[in-house]
């Protein structure tokens, strides 16, 4: 789609609240602060502000693009929200569990999007094993269609379309005794996200910074934080974006609601009328339906997905196929395809888990009208993020 067909409205804003860049799906999405509101705009108090004739007839026909003016770089969100076209090159940082998984998905499903995926790790041998094993990948006298994988330096890290932070410090052992294995990980795995953003920003990467590592939504506001400081430690919104950093952990949870969706009908509305919110972890809302939302079939629907990963670790295994799979692979393939998806966006200052896309108009957020009692969770778990974060 062509730049040209964007209609700008200058919007003002405190720039580390949400996104430089949006594509507005209703007027009132240009009042007030950025916030869960976004999701559900009649929520918010603040009366829109007049449009010109343009911008109102833009509105309807999904062309008008709000630029936050406060932001330093708000010129170059512009850019990115018309990316250039063809295949995008993807690197992958660590190809433990997690990372060989994905790995293999990206190699087998991405052909029409993917170009090449970079593998780095601090394990030369894994390195090798993963370039060697998804090099005699392919289908038979067909020998182009698949992505490149190849080995990446720390050096070349940045020299890419989409970066994949999969790198972890610490995972509970199975049989241990830590009832929240993504927490446990947030102080372990924090130094390491901001080091790599730190580094995004040297390098002054222009490309999509994903977070799969756990615990997702808190790593990727460290990530953006970290990105943004100054030498002298100061907040100067030039590293960056917030809609250049999305985490993928909504897309598993989403995937389990509906495991449990098909084999019990009492949740079975879920499957045509419900969705996820939030976080990768305590703090998730599944919603049975947003239409005939039931608060509390809700609830043990969450409780359910909430807990579907120590199952897993019951039986002895550690849980990362299906969120390697149904949180990053497929998540990450939809959002080159410019299609809806499963992620963390930017929101009142932490990263919410929503239904979201890419456009050439800028991050646009599925807006629905909630029930009183659905919207009242999603308050309370951006309460909850704002305390871990």
């Amino acid at each position: 789609m062509s730049i040209i067909e964007q209609i700008l409205y200058k919007a003002e804003g405190d720039p580390g609240l949400g996104p430089a860049v949006w594509r507005v799906t209703d007027p009132r999405q240009l009042s007030g602060t950025p916030d869960v509101r976004r999701l559900d705009p009649r929520r918010i108090e603040e009366p829109p502000p007049s449009l010109t004739e343009e911008q109102r007839t833009a509105l309807p026909a999904g062309r008008l693009t709000a630029a936050n003016t406060r932001h330093p770089r708000h010129g170059e969100a512009l850019d990115f929200v018309t990316p250039r076209p063809g295949k995008k090159r993807v690197h992958l940082l660590a190809v433990g569990d997690v990372g060989g998984t994905l790995l293999t998905a990206l190699k087998l499903l991405g052909g029409d999007v993917i170009s090449s995926v970079g593998v780095c790790d601090l394990n030369e041998n894994a390195v090798a094993r993963w370039t060697a094993e998804m090099g005699q990948i392919a289908w038979p006298w067909d020998y182009a269609s698949l992505p490149e994988v190849e080995a990446v330096g720390p050096d070349r890290l940045f020299d890419c379309d989409v970066f994949i932070f999969a790198a972890t410090k610490a995972v509970p052992a199975v049989g241990s005794a830590v009832k929240d294995v993504r927490m446990a990980q947030l102080e372990a795995n924090r130094p390491l996200v901001e080091s790599f953003a730190r580094r995004a920003r040297e390098a002054g990467f222009r490309g999509l910074f994903i977070v799969l590592s756990d615990p997702v939504d808190p790593l990727c506001r460290a990530a953006w934080l970290a990105s943004n400081l100054g030498p002298s430690g100061e907040l100067d919104h030039l590293g960056l974006l917030p809609e250049q950093v999305q985490g993928f952990g909504l897309g598993v949870m989403n995937a389990r609601a509906a495991y449990f969706a098909k084999r019990d009908p009492r949740f079975a509305s879920f499957l045509t009328e419900g969705r996820t919110f939030g976080p990768h972890g305590r703090g998730l809302v599944a919603a049975n339906s947003v239409a005939r939302y039931d608060d509390e079939l809700s609830r043990e629907l969450t409780r359910l997905t909430l807990e579907a990963n120590l199952r897993i670790r019951d039986l002895g295994f550690k849980p990362y196929v299906a969120p390697a799979v149904s949180s990053g692979a497929m998540q990450l393939l939809l959002t080159l395809r410019g299609q809806w998806h499963c992620g963390s966006v930017p929101l009142g200052g932490v990263w919410f888990g929503c239904r979201n896309r890419f456009t050439p108009w800028g991050l646009e957020v599925e807006t629905l009208e909630l029930p009183d009692a659905l919207f009242a969770r999603l308050r309370e778990t951006e309460r909850a993020l704002h305390e871990i974060s």
